[in-house]
């Protein structure tokens, strides 16, 4: 309970406000998915925003439709507003759910939704897995598409790959999910538009196995959802200015966190400070009245 209250302390800023420290290092690429977790019991969903390498939002809708999705996702694009009025992602990754798209359409009218591939990939994988030659086969060719180096050739290799299936796929469930795949080449072209956006959910999924493990201690979801809410942005930002793996820090110690690097500067060498002192205004960015 200690910790919780400390966390839901930090999550009384603004997650944008407090991460980003000016409208010029807003990223232009934006991605988006949903998580299934509980709320006192409840099944809710968690609406997270990715982009830049830190985590833009994470907000409860307590049902998948539009309507709500919107309302989830629409604390991101207020977050992002508070710092640039007039601020709009160039795309926008998503998975194939109508309601999510729907919902990004309807905040950032104008911006390009980008399809994830990889959700379509895994539909294939969990179906043919099993089938061992046929399936490496099937899955060199999937990927091999994917690397395509402009949407033309993408394209082309989408069509071959289906007017194989019907030769060289004998199982129809895994007929169908290639079929369905190669009918969203348009869908999936539009990211060759888009040079340097996410083609995958690869940003925000990785965000979500992380949550996984936070939740699962936590043993999900308990109290309000406005609580709850509270908890996730903190634990949100500790996601953002915590330093990352050796690894990657070894790329750029000077620059440890994911809050760091996209905005190219500290406030101070210790990563709590860093955020103490990043959140001190509440996330707040509007100019004093009497400057």
């Amino acid at each position: 309970m200690y910790w919780h209250r400390l966390g839901r302390t930090l999550g009384r800023s603004g997650l944008v406000g407090a991460t980003v420290k000016g409208p010029e290092r807003l990223p232009g690429h934006l991605v988006a998915d949903e998580k299934h977790t509980t709320l006192a019991g409840e099944e809710v969903y968690l609406a997270a925003t990715a982009g830049g390498g830190c985590c833009l939002g994470l907000a409860l809708a307590e049902k998948a439709d539009q309507d709500e999705l919107t309302r989830a996702y629409g604390v991101s694009r207020d977050g992002v507003r508070g710092l640039d009025p007039e601020y709009r992602p160039r795309t926008v990754n998503t998975d194939g759910w109508a309601a999510t798209q729907a919902a990004w359409r309807a905040l950032f009218q104008g911006a390009t939704i980008i399809l994830c591939f990889l959700h379509a990939s895994l539909e294939i994988r969990e179906r043919a897995k099993h089938l061992k030659e046929t399936f490496d086969a099937l899955r060199g060719r999937v990927w091999g598409a994917y690397h395509a180096p402009d949407a033309r050739t993408f394209s082309q290799r989408l069509r071959r790959l289906r007017e194989g299936a019907p030769k060289h796929i004998d199982k129809p469930i895994v007929r169908e999910k290639v079929l369905s795949l190669c009918e969203e080449r348009e869908a999936f072209a539009l990211a060759y538009a888009h040079p340097g956006c996410p083609r995958t959910s690869n940003p925000v999924d990785r965000l979500l196995r992380r949550l996984d493990c936070h939740l699962s201690c936590t043993q999900q979801l308990h109290g309000k959802s406005a609580a709850a809410e509270q908890g996730l942005r903190g634990w949100a930002l500790i996601h953002n200015f915590a330093p990352m793996c050796p690894w990657t820090v070894r790329e750029t110690p000077e620059l440890r966190s994911p809050a760091e690097r996209l905005n190219g500067k500290r406030y101070h060498p210790d990563w709590l400070q860093n955020l103490l002192i990043s959140a001190s205004l509440g996330g707040d960015r509007r100019a004093p009245r009497n400057p």
